[in-house]
């Protein structure tokens, strides 16, 4: 059946003083939701007129709703030399968009039957209510504008359920696309047999039939005709503004529309052209009837359809790229029918033209001749046409190693349980390695997880990690991919040891008092330790009584511990793989002042806050002593340092074991200027003497201090 606007008549004077004589569709009379209750797809018809050869326009016109258009002429086989640009009001601005240009190289038909038109490509641009048309003969041109240049309206209608309650926010009324049969369709030749389908080397991806996008069967009276096999894909895309993957479906049903509305409205095409249409979101709509899995002939690619299919990427893809998702459900219906015939998708294949014509870089074709081109291959190949847009054909090559296998870009990002040190990886034995891939989840068949070369767990194509408990000892660890094609790529090996001994300490942590200054808060101590483990020490922690990580060579640190205080000092190691073993030991430092000491000779007391307990004991005498007995483990002397300080003799257990110099440039308090640590705690006895230096005898003691 075919569907007319109601058309009324117009004129306005241009800027030249001609009149142009233009058509009118009705405004629609409700824009509300109650106006898109369901409804089946239209095209509205606008005839383009001018007084000269050279220029063709309809001024800005209201019109009822619609979201696609096109331009198209008499005689299929005629050609419009120019630039034809179109504006549009949408619906829900009002705004007026900027001038878009209609892609006039459209392919024609091979065999154009009666009443098919020339056409521009179908441009989607929303839901609009008035248009703009201007068409301009291309310089040098001396051949007129085809006759009957109209400018096609499509709205797509309210087909889907889905479609419906979107914009209604009810369960739509009662309508069935295509329900209503074509009384003007006369054709009684019986179908031609269907061929059958051959299984291909790849699974169906899923794809949205013609009865849920809303096709309106009626449209398409004539039987489908298949083609022998298929041997290569051609990419397109739609063109068009932004859209939401909400109205796919309805680009689809308005790119059908004006494909097969008959004269005097559309091209007037048996069936729309393209075999499959996939949208951003990546969903794959069935395009040409006939059978999905069937070699069904599509008019989508100037005489290469006997050979191939047809895939087009609803959007524009001039300058932007078409989304991962696009590309992956491209790459998943070229595989798919590729592999029906068990072709590769990162192959190449002879095909036989049926045009004499050139492409876009060029290339001459002679029909009848045959042509090395890509098993999937952009429309631009076989075409003088930009389709489809620099930026989709550039992520071709994407696609097809996508289609093809082995999955790429894959690697192990990383290894939780298990720490990296050097080139190997340490656990205990649960580990979980997560991977990356840059080919698709839906294009990977599964993913294996490897110990030893064998797989110890497998996952779907979609997972990103994977866990395993590997035994005690050193083993390999990778991910294999296998891609829908059944091809494999692994990653590299990585190098894993298990184990669940933990780190030693052959040596317990230690105190020893150091040099420096001396503060009943702050006694200068060194910590020691060592630690080892039997495959890698990682780390030594202090826990108590502060805190601090070392590296696992490190066996000793500058601390200060309060006086009089017991400590215990924690220390954990750790090692890569996880294992942990903690020592613990208590130390107390206690001050003994020089008042608790044994003198000899004679002793002068001073008193200063700048000594510890606030007093210290001074001596010029030679052989003057103080002793101290304690016990412990480590001592220190503690003494006040300026440049008349003399030096004193150290004796320990009644050994003469040091000569001490007091002297210093600057003037010190509280310095603990000579230290002994033993093995083990035992009594002991610290005496020190005066040498009674000449010049600068003098010497003062600020007692000493010892760790029990």
């Amino acid at each position: 059946m075919k569907r007319r606007a109601w058309l009324t008549l117009g004129a306005v004077v241009l800027g030249g003083g001609g009149i142009v004589t233009y058509a009118v569709a009705s405004p629609s009379g409700d824009h509300g939701a109650a106006g898109r209750a369901k409804r089946p797809p239209k095209v509205y018809d606008l005839a383009l007129k001018g007084d000269t050869d050279a220029r063709r326009e309809l001024p800005r016109t209201d019109t009822q709703e619609f979201s696609l258009l096109g331009v198209t002429w008499t005689g299929a086989t005629k050609r419009l030399h120019g630039t034809a640009q179109v504006r549009t009001r949408s619906t829900a601005s009002g705004e007026w968009s900027a001038w878009r240009d209609l892609e006039l190289e459209a392919d024609p038909l091979e065999k154009p039957g009666r009443g098919v038109r020339g056409a521009s490509e179908p441009l989607w641009v929303g839901p609009s209510d008035g248009v703009q048309v201007q068409i301009v003969r291309k310089n040098g041109t001396t051949a007129p504008m085809p006759k009957g240049l109209k400018v096609n309206l499509v709205d797509p209608g309210v087909v889907t359920d889905a479609e419906t309650k979107a914009l209604t926010g009810s369960e739509p009324a009662a309508f069935v696309a295509g329900a209503t049969p074509d009384p003007t369709s006369t054709d009684t030749t019986p179908p031609p047999a269907t061929p059958t389908a051959p299984p291909s080397t790849v699974p169906e991806p899923p794809i949205v039939s013609r009865a849920d996008w809303g096709a309106d069967e009626s449209l398409s009276p004539d039987p489908s005709e298949y083609n022998a096999d298929v041997k290569a894909v051609f990419v397109h895309h739609t063109d068009g503004a932004a859209y939401t993957c909400d109205q796919s479906a309805s680009i689809v049903r308005g790119i059908y529309a004006f494909h097969t509305h008959a004269e005097p409205s559309g091209n007037g095409w048996n069936d729309i052209g393209y075999n499959f249409l996939v949208d951003k979101c990546g969903t794959v709509f069935e395009g040409r009837k006939g059978g999905v899995a069937l070699p069904v002939l599509g008019a989508h690619t100037y005489g290469w359809n006997r050979e191939s299919t047809g895939i087009a990427v609803l959007g524009d893809y001039t300058s932007t790229s078409a989304s991962s998702a696009a590309l992956a459900s491209v790459a998943r219906v070229a595989a798919w029918k590729l592999g029906q015939y068990g072709a590769d998708p990162a192959g190449t294949v002879q095909l036989t033209t049926a045009a004499t014509q050139k492409n876009l870089s060029g290339t001459s074709f002679t029909a009848g001749g045959t042509y090395t081109f890509n098993r999937i291959s952009g429309h631009r190949d076989g075409y003088a046409t930009e389709c489809p847009g620099n930026s989709l054909y550039a992520q071709l090559p994407t696609i097809r190693s996508w289609a093809a296998g082995p999955v790429q870009g894959l690697k192990i990002a990383s290894v939780t349980g298990a720490t990296l040190s050097g080139s190997a990886y340490y656990a205990k034995g649960a580990l979980t390695v997560k991977w990356t891939a840059t080919t698709p989840g839906s294009l990977i068949k599964n993913f294996q997880l490897l110990v030893d070369g064998r797989t110890v767990a497998t996952t779907s194509g979609t997972a990103t990690s994977a866990s395993a408990t590997v035994a005690a000892g050193k083993h390999t660890v990778a991910v294999r991919a296998v891609h829908q094609s059944g091809k494999t790529t692994t990653t590299a090996a990585l190098n894993v040891t298990a184990e669940t001994t933990a780190p030693t300490f052959t040596t317990t942590p230690k105190l020893a008092l150091r040099g420096g200054t001396v503060n009943t808060a702050a006694v200068p101590v060194t910590l020691s330790w060592k630690a080892t483990d039997d495959t890698a020490l990682r780390s030594v922690q202090l826990l108590s009584p502060t805190t601090a990580t070392f590296g696992p060579t490190t066996t000793s640190s500058a601390r200060t511990a309060k006086s009089g205080t017991a400590s215990t000092w924690s220390m954990r190691a750790d090692d890569y793989a996880g294992n942990s073993r903690t020592s613990s030991a208590s130390y107390t430092p206690v001050i003994l002042q020089e008042s608790s000491a044994t003198k000899a000779g004679s002793w002068t007391t001073r008193s200063s806050s700048s000594y510890l307990g606030g007093k210290s004991y001074s001596s010029g005498s030679k052989s003057a002593s103080l002793t101290w007995t304690f016990t412990g483990r480590s001592a220190a002397w503690v003494v006040s340092r300026a440049s008349t300080s003399g030096q004193a003799y150290v004796y320990v257990d009644g050994t003469k074991v040091a000569t001490v110099d007091l002297k210093s440039s600057a003037t010190q308090y509280r310095q603990a200027i000579w230290t002994k640590t033993w093995s083990g705690s035992a009594k002991h006895t610290v005496k020190i003497v005066v040498v009674g230096t000449s010049g600068r005898p003098t010497i003062t003691t600020d007692g000493l201090v010892y760790i029990k």
